[in-house]
């Protein structure tokens, strides 16, 4: 932990003189990149030259205890000293594991959410509805912008398929774990005798990707316009207005259609595109996310699910934390920060787990930064 503490401090100190260069300055793209990797080294090295004035208090404070000529009382304060430096070091030392557990460099984007009914029909596509509703008063209460880039809507209100844009403050740092299968248990409206139904929906929370992100070929883009279906005003209905961008390499396609005017409908097209072709790049530089989408959006079946939503006994289990809790009429109006904050616990702890656990099979030697940090 320490080499690695160590290699962060003069990356830091490599920053600072990078960023008073002239020519990166001049060039803000690179400036820019730069200063996000200096902000997010700082609160590191700042905790770490903290744990090394206590070390080094420490050791000062152990040499006097060892002058067995001191007074008493003052070898009696130094060494209540000593307890309260070492229970210091105890907790910046758990500080700076948990800042060491790498970030997710897409925690800072804003998202596409993709919501699609699985199993179920029509009772499916009504809870994808309910989804997305409380997504979006979700993203109301953390004053994030949504909009709608794209829906399918069923006759009686529900989505095949619905996708849009939320915007704002690290906002797919708080929805990533959102992504996986939905299952919903309830009484369908329709169904007369009272029978509780089990539907799927299926949630893909995609990072937004920037045009630095990723480069898309003008001429690997093919475009088609259409007219527009569906509700909609009388020019929504009745102007080839919608638009179907496919890249040709990937064969990824998205339609756009909500929007009256055909620049508006490739613009939002063309966002989504960026976003899937970002998301299937990183799949395949990343073993660990090699089959992200997948495991995100699931084939919509009953049986595979992260989180189940039981409408009878006012109900909701995410299975990835064992963790039930019947408060689900205020989680479906988008109070969800109980959830979100146990979920990102979770995989924090997971994540620390996995770094001390890789820490220990290392079979390379480990440098000290000083002869008493293997006590403490």
């Amino acid at each position: 932990m320490f080499e690695k503490l160590h290699a962060l401090e003069m990356r830091f100190d490599e920053l600072n003189n990078l960023l008073s260069q002239p020519d990166v300055i001049a060039n803000q793209a690179k400036f820019q990149k730069l200063a996000k990797e200096h902000a997010s080294l700082k609160k590191i090295v700042d905790t770490f030259q903290i744990y090394r004035k206590n070390i080094e208090a420490l050791s000062e404070n152990e040499a006097l205890l060892k002058n067995e000529t001191q007074d008493k009382e003052l070898l009696k304060l130094a060494e209540d000293e000593r307890k309260e430096i070492q229970a210091k070091l105890g907790k910046i030392e758990f500080d700076l594991k948990t800042l060491l557990i790498p970030k997710d460099p897409r925690d800072e984007k804003n998202i596409i959410l993709e919501i699609r009914a699985g199993t179920g029909g029509e009772e499916a596509a009504l809870f994808a509805a309910n989804l997305f509703r409380m997504y979006s008063k979700y993203a109301e209460q953390q004053g994030w912008r949504a909009e709608t880039m794209s829906r399918n809507v069923t006759g009686k209100g529900g989505f095949k398929e619905i996708i849009s844009s939320f915007e704002g403050k690290n906002v797919f740092s708080f929805l990533k774990y959102e992504s996986g299968t939905h299952r919903v248990q309830r009484v369908p409206e329709t169904e007369a005798s009272g029978r509780i139904h089990t539907s799927a929906v299926t949630v893909a929370i995609l990072p937004e990707a920037e045009e630095i992100d990723i480069e898309i070929d003008s001429n690997d883009i093919k475009v088609d316009i259409f007219r527009s279906s569906g509700p909609g005003g009388q020019s929504v209905n009745t102007t080839d207005s919608a638009v179907r961008m496919t890249h040709i390499s990937t064969g990824i396609t998205v339609s756009c259609q909500d929007e009256k005017s055909q620049h508006k409908n490739k613009a939002k097209a063309l966002k989504v595109l960026r976003a899937r072709l970002l998301d299937a790049e990183e799949r395949k530089s990343r073993e660990e996310r090699s089959s992200e989408r997948k495991a995100q959006v699931g084939s919509g079946d009953r049986s595979e699910r992260i989180r189940t939503y039981n409408f009878p006994q006012e109900r909701i289990t995410d299975h990835r934390l064992g963790l039930t809790i019947y408060k689900l009429s205020s989680v479906m109006d988008g109070n969800l920060d109980e959830l979100l904050e146990k979920l990102q616990i979770h995989f924090q702890a997971e994540a620390m787990k996995q770094r001390e656990s890789n820490e220990l099979s290392s079979s390379e030697p480990r440098k000290v930064l000083h002869r008493t940090l293997d006590r403490v």
